[in-house]
């Protein structure tokens, strides 16, 4: 991994925002901690981090209004770590744009694991699968500039958001199950019970315009997941 690649923690926990810092570091990152939102949402602005990793629970902010404060002027990625068996905060960061979560506590690999997973699905698979832009009906999908846009007009979504919906693009008109979604998008085997990628979806849907007949163009498929319609 690049150490260029600059890592932002925000965390209230100094012990625990310190040796997480201190892994990420030795595994070639570099990284930056912080220990309380307002000072979390100043430095995630700031244009010099990669990747955010915020946590949900802190004095001042919560780390859930700290997310609301930098998707209003940032798409930069946010992974959230939440309480253990939380599932409304989780839920709400999702909703609110953040781009995966790890439940604490965590372990220093397996975030390791996460935030590249995150950062190679943000930078690569423009790359992977080929820059040519996809135009499905009103959408289009240009993925060497990871930008969208419906009816001409542009897109704003994160980047998990914008990792999703390239590969429905790329598989418009046929079904692509929340499995094969989480590994592509995510970076990450979809887990029993988790409905990350239905809320990813539901922000997209919410984002992007209807079709002639006021359905979403994303459709859930029945035991097959979801499908990108063709006009």
């Amino acid at each position: 991994m690049n150490p260029s690649i600059h890592i932002l923690l925000v965390d209230d926990d100094v012990e625990l925002a310190g040796m997480l810092r201190d892994y990420l570091i030795q595994e070639g990152f570099a990284a930056t901690a912080v220990h309380d939102g307002e000072a979390g949402v100043c430095e995630a602005l700031s244009g010099h981090y990669a990747i955010v990793v915020l946590d949900v629970m802190m004095p001042r902010i919560s780390g859930i209004e700290a997310l609301r404060r930098i998707r209003a002027a940032s798409s930069v990625p946010v992974l959230m770590l939440t309480a253990k068996g939380d599932d409304m905060d989780r839920i709400v960061g999702l909703e609110l744009g953040a781009d995966d979560y790890v439940p604490k506590p965590c372990l220093p690999r397996e975030l390791a694991a996460r935030l590249r997973a995150i950062l190679r699905r943000t930078q690569q698979l423009g790359e992977t699968t080929g820059g040519a832009p996809l135009v499905i009906g009103a959408l289009n999908v240009l993925p060497e500039q990871r930008r969208v846009e419906w009816a001409g007009a542009p897109v704003d979504l994160t980047s998990t958001e914008f990792n999703l919906l390239e590969i429905l693009a790329r598989n418009a008109g046929r079904p692509v199950s929340k499995s094969d979604l989480s590994e592509q998008a995510l970076g990450r085997p979809l887990a029993r019970f988790d409905r990350s990628i239905d809320v990813h979806l539901s922000s997209i849907r919410h984002k992007l315009g209807c079709l002639a007949d006021g359905r979403s163009c994303i459709q859930t498929v029945y035991r097959q997941g979801y499908q990108l319609i063709r006009e």
